[in-house]
């Protein structure tokens, strides 16, 4: 006995939820590292101003070292020793050549500290980097 199977041709489908899991997972990231960024410049340093200071557009990854009054260095709201500082950078630097640092120094914050971690920056293979300063025109 032969039976006979009817095949139906089923209308093209597009798979939606691979796509909204993928979507949904960058949509958490952006938030994640939108928050982390106004929280490391919402440590209270008072930046040197500048004339021709403008807001940069931030870019996903850099790295924000801040530095206070008394030298003290502050990455993702941790205290870090310049050792720790220049081997996480070198990590960093190592699989991310163009890896962008801000140093945010305190305006009271001695030369000699700024250097430093400049110093730190560029021997842990860090080329990319630029210091923050303030507008003196926004406050009026």
């Amino acid at each position: 006995m032969k039976f006979s199977v009817k095949r139906r041709s089923k209308a093209p489908t597009l798979a939606l939820t691979s796509m909204l899991d993928v979507i949904f997972l960058l949509l958490c990231f952006f938030v994640t590292a939108s928050v982390f960024s106004q929280w490391e410049s919402e440590i209270s340093i008072q930046l040197p101003s500048a004339r021709t200071a403008d807001e940069p557009d931030r870019l996903p990854g850099e790295i924000i070292a801040n530095i206070a009054k008394d030298g003290t260095v502050r990455v993702n709201g941790a205290e870090l020793t310049l050792d720790d500082l220049g081997s996480r950078l070198a990590k960093i630097a190592k699989y991310y050549s163009g890896q962008a640092v801000i140093v945010r120094a305190d305006r009271e914050t001695s030369y000699e500290s700024l250097v430093r971690v400049i110093d730190v920056c560029r021997g842990a293979g860090v080329w990319n980097f630029s210091l923050a300063t303030s507008n003196e025109d926004r406050g009026k």
